[in-house]
């Protein structure tokens, strides 16, 4: 019984999924589903690109935590249109949930929309939202072992931020073991090493960011 309800539950996450994909399709909107521990930094690293190229790229944000509405309070600080889903309790965001909030940050109107799930790197990798593309954010204060012990959040997804990069010469975390464990899970996983407080090597990221929307928009580069 367990197996069914689990399957019934996926099937309809599924089907909204579908329905999620087909509008950010037809309005040209990249939607990227960002996954990571707690603390990570996800929060810091969406404020810091809202605040960099907000003026280049429209964005909203859909925001998921099981409880309260800081981190959306931070987005919309830094600039950009942003709703709370609380979860309540459960530890990853539904696309059903992702549909309710879209009318309410305009997304048929943006050019990115991220969806900054609940912290965790186990139940989120199993519920596709209708994104077009996964963003990992790995911190290095975390440790390097993450994708050795998280193989299935790592090779779904399409870019691994590594976050507080400019703290690596003060923790013991390998980098070539990070590197070399995700990209045997997948050999062509975009890799950034970012610090989203110093700004260091966040230009890459926002270069593919900025490539990456207008490819889904349809316009050339």
């Amino acid at each position: 019984m367990k197996v069914a309800l689990n399957k019934k539950i996926l099937d309809k996450n599924t089907e909204c999924a579908i329905r999620n994909k087909a509008f950010f399709r037809d309005n040209k909107t990249l939607c990227l589903n960002v996954i990571s521990s707690p603390g990570s930094g996800k929060t810091t690293i969406i404020s810091k690109t809202v605040t960099d190229i907000g003026d280049k790229l429209k964005i909203g944000v859909v925001e998921g935590d099981i409880k309260t509405d800081i981190d959306a309070q931070k987005v919309r600080a830094a600039g950009a249109v942003a709703v709370q889903i609380e979860t309540r309790g459960a530890c990853h965001l539904t696309a059903e949930q992702v549909t309710g909030a879209l009318s309410a940050i305009g997304a048929g109107d943006l050019d990115v929309v991220f969806i900054e799930n609940v912290g965790n790197l186990v139940c989120p990798s199993a519920f596709d939202l209708g994104e077009q593309a996964r963003v990992v954010v790995l911190s290095v204060p975390e440790g390097d072992d993450k994708p050795a012990k998280y193989p299935g959040t790592f090779a779904k997804a399409d870019v691994l931020l590594i976050n507080k990069i400019d703290l690596i010469d003060y923790i013991d975390f390998s980098l070539d073991r990070v590197i070399a464990d995700v990209r045997s899970l997948k050999p062509k996983l975009e890799i950034f090493q970012v610090s989203a407080t110093t700004g260091e090597g966040m230009q890459g990221w926002y270069d593919w960011l900025q490539a990456r929307a207008r490819d889904f928009a349809g316009q050339k580069s």
